[in-house]
């Protein structure tokens, strides 16, 4: 505790240029050790932009040797009347009792409202539906104090400044979301990596960072990540902790090469920062104060050349690059108790908070930077360090972060915004005054909608932030569940939808089965009905020749006048009832008599000829014998009987 004590008080000389230890320590007293808190107790908010102005001037570099720096700062005592007089804040505000002056910014347009400070939060609403038209229950309004602007609270207890700039949206309005990054974050990259005489092949998805490929080949080559030296990877600054997606890798395939490095010592440079006198030229000697000891009055930091860089170079081109160089120039200067910063465009972050499922979706927290607010290093140091805000920000919130200091780059910001979220939360961010930046800007998903709900300015302490973010999570917690609602609602009817048109498909492909089987059995019955046709046509072409022939065979009948002639009557099997009767010679054969049976189609392999007496099957009898030797004369009456 003290030395995190030494360390405000440190702070805070530096800042306010107070050179007495005891006033300095008197005043932390009187803010509980709260810096912030103590800045804005002598230093007055109109005067935060001249110190702002007067900060890149804040240290003069003296070279003692090769490897120390002494870093003087110049100070420039304010006057003891002044500080007395700093503990009353000088922002004109709106009078609790008289009248409340508002900038209503809506639709593009900017409306002055001048309103009884009596009047409360639902009055203005009301007052907001006559201008806008958009009803009072549809209202999105921003800038009004938070938690604090219920519905009841009057605007005078809101501690609103003089024409204080309030955001209205409606309820209604939407966004266009760009999908090219998010095609490229879903891509998967292979890499073909050589080291010595072996070849790896990896495939990684876009989201996978270098950082995380290089532990990879560790595991592969037992080449730790800070020894590894590659070939082929694009220049890109921050490129291990930049995700394979915006590294801009060659497609199908990247070829890298990986080997260990050559050891090499490395040589420590350290800053000295030494609190000196009034003067601007003080030599190297002023450095020792016998009333202190050396820990006292100087701050030995080991640190390389990257701490005294921007956090964002100028004229930044690409939004992703920008971003991530500012990840790692953030994490550089402020050490690893920083919030795990976005590395992509503001499309991207919004795409990974809020257009997500409702129960994935997160808060979208856009981290505004400007080198030349006064608030910038403690906002930096003490509330985002703060245990309590990075673990709020680490399990409900995406953030994006950018440096507004250089024009362009500011300039990059507001194009990006413009067209992710509309020009009202352009010029929302624009209308922030440096003086009250840092800013941490809150989007959340609102119904369609995804807008700014709170800017969370510089100047408020950590119980402040935690409340400015712990208001934005319940009121996203109402609405993700009202939205997961329904999304589970339409998912239910999609399913019902879905499982209705499988049946439908399912009883179509069985009606087509049936169809199928239905029309395959009509094709064989079909053919074999051809078959059989053509086997009995078949059939009774046989036949028809085998009657020919017998026919051919039979003698002729004898004629009226012949003598010993055998008169054989022949009796049909059923179901006919009629006979057929023919005349032979006596001499004739049984051949003969069975051959004119076969010519009228009663074949003796089918058919039995019974003679009547005594009764016998005349087909087993010798064919060559004469009818008048079987006694079938001068006549006889035989049956057919089928075998």
């Amino acid at each position: 505790m003290a030395e995190n004590r030494e360390e405000i008080l440190a702070n805070f000389q530096g800042i306010t240029a107070i050179e007495d230890v005891a006033e300095a320590i008197y005043h932390l007293d009187e803010s509980n050790w709260d810096l912030l808190t103590a800045i804005n107790r002598v230093m007055p908010q109109d005067q935060n932009a001249a110190a702002a102005d007067a900060q890149d001037d804040t240290h003069n570099v003296e070279m003692i040797d090769d490897d120390i720096s002494v870093i003087t700062p110049k100070t420039h005592p304010p006057d003891r009347e002044d500080n007395n007089q700093a503990s009353t804040s000088s922002i004109n505000r709106n009078s609790t009792n008289g009248f409340v002056e508002l900038q209503i910014n809506w639709n593009n347009k900017m409306y002055g409202i001048k309103i009884n400070g009596t009047a409360t939060v639902s009055d203005l609403k009301k007052h907001l539906e006559l201008i806008s038209g958009v009803p009072s229950c549809r209202q999105l309004i921003s800038g009004l104090g938070g938690s604090k602007a219920v519905p009841s609270a009057t605007l005078g207890s809101l501690g609103l400044v003089k024409n204080a700039v309030v955001r209205l949206k409606s309820a209604d309005q939407q966004m266009v979301a760009d999908d090219d990054v998010a095609e490229r974050l879903t891509t998967t990259y292979t890499l073909h990596i050589k080291h010595n005489d072996r070849d790896y092949t990896l495939k990684y998805p876009g989201t996978k960072s270098v950082r995380e490929v290089k532990n990879d080949i560790y595991s592969l080559t037992d080449i730790p990540a800070r020894h590894q030296s590659w070939t082929g990877w694009p220049s890109v600054s921050g490129l291990d902790d930049t995700v394979l997606a915006m590294v801009g890798l060659d497609l199908p395939q990247h070829e890298l090469t990986v080997k260990r490095a050559p050891a090499k010592p490395l040589k420590e440079y350290k800053r000295i920062i030494v609190e000196s006198s009034d003067s601007e030229n003080s030599s190297v000697e002023e450095v020792e104060d016998t009333g202190f000891t050396g820990e006292d009055d100087m701050f030995v930091d080991i640190a390389n050349s990257e701490r005294l860089q921007p956090l964002m170079s100028e004229n930044v081109e690409d939004e992703a690059l920008g971003c991530i160089e500012f990840a790692s120039r953030f994490r550089a200067r402020y050490g690893p108790n920083i919030p795990n910063f976005f590395e992509g465009t503001l499309q991207d972050a919004i795409k990974e908070s809020c257009l997500k499922p409702a129960k994935e979706r997160k808060l979208l927290g856009v981290y505004l930077h400007h080198e030349q607010s006064v608030l910038s290093n403690v906002f930096c140091a003490q509330l985002l360090g703060s245990d309590a805000v990075l673990q709020t920000l680490s399990a409900n919130f995406v953030i994006y972060g950018w440096d507004l200091t250089h024009p362009n780059n500011n300039n990059l910001l507001l194009t990006s915004v413009a067209t992710a979220l509309g020009s009202v939360a352009s010029m929302t961010i624009q209308s922030i005054p440096v003086d009250r930046l840092p800013a941490l800007v809150i989007i959340m998903r609102v119904r369609s909608n995804t807008e700014i709900y709170s800017v969370i300015n510089g100047n408020v302490g950590v119980s402040e932030l935690v409340g400015g973010l712990v208001e934005a999570l319940e009121r996203f917690a109402i609405q993700r569940d009202e939205d997961a609602r329904l999304e589970r609602e339409r998912d239910a009817r999609q399913r019902v939808k879905l499982e209705q048109d499988e049946a439908y498909m399912r009883s179509l492909e069985a009606d087509r089965a049936k169809e199928e089987i239905k029309k395959q059995q009509e094709i064989e019955k079909n053919l074999e009905l051809e078959r059989a046709e053509s086997e009995r046509q078949m059939e009774e072409a046989k036949k028809e020749a085998l009657r020919s022939e017998a026919a051919a065979r039979v003698p002729a009948e004898p004629g009226a006048g012949s003598r010993e002639v055998a008169r054989i009557r022949v009796r049909l099997p059923p179901p006919h009832h009629d006979c057929i009767e023919r005349r032979f010679n006596a001499d004739d054969t049984l051949a003969a008599l069975l051959d004119f049976l076969a010519s009228k189609g009663y074949p003796q392999e089918n058919y039995k000829v019974i003679s009547s007496w005594p009764r016998r099957d005349l087909t087993v009898e010798s064919h060559n014998s004469t009818l008048k030797s079987l006694k079938l004369c001068p006549q006889e009456t035989v049956m057919l009987e089928e075998r």
